[in-house]
């Protein structure tokens, strides 16, 4: 099962459109941010989920919060002047991403604008947009299948796998592990310049 595939499939057509116009970038710098912002949250999840505590709470944030009801309507989420189609801890996008990045969603967010077009601010507010979607795709995965813990840890991992062999996972999982210094965040940028077809 391809997480990304999932997700892109809901994002397509003229739901991309929408969410290019919510963030206020052309539909080819969202197309692009979008791609390293699920390839970001997933490798996180995958991370998160290696431990036994952060499969559990991922899992039990799914049982609570996160059935998949909001990709029944998608874009009532994205239209700003519609009532919230879902619980507020289900659309609670910044809350998601503290989580999953905790410290270093400014400095993922400012690489993938960079290397998209977007200012840092709009991909954050892109983050912020798919992390809700992102969770809503694996709720509603665990409901029709039934996964339990293992089945969850399982998938996010396979996903990680395919990520990795796309030349992807490997500069994203370095953003997120990386200490902070300036060689660091070169060569994070080196490889974001890799991915999104630039060179540095």
């Amino acid at each position: 099962m391809d997480l990304m595939q999932l997700i892109t499939s809901q994002l397509s057509g003229g739901v991309m459109d929408q969410l290019a116009q919510q963030v206020g970038g052309s539909k080819e710098q969202t197309q692009s941010a979008t791609q390293g912002i699920l390839s970001t949250l997933i490798g996180a999840m995958a991370k998160n989920t290696a431990q036994k505590d952060g499969a559990a709470g991922l899992f039990n944030a799914l049982e609570k919060d996160h059935d998949g009801s909001l990709l029944d309507n998608i874009g009532d989420f994205l239209n700003p002047e519609k009532p919230n189609p879902v619980s507020e801890r289900a659309t609670n996008g910044i809350g998601i991403l503290n989580h999953l990045l905790g410290d270093k969603g400014d400095a993922i967010s400012k690489m993938i604008g960079q290397q998209s077009g977007l200012s840092q601010q709009k991909t954050m507010g892109l983050m912020s947009t798919l992390a809700p979607i992102l969770m809503a795709t694996l709720g509603k995965q665990k409901q029709q299948q039934g996964f339990d813990v293992g089945s969850l840890v399982g998938l996010l991992s396979n996903n990680k796998q395919n990520i990795s062999q796309n030349n992807q996972l490997s500069g994203f999982m370095r953003l997120l592990d990386m200490d902070g210094d300036g060689s660091a965040m070169d060569d994070a940028m080196g490889i974001l310049g890799k991915l999104f077809g630039r060179k540095k």
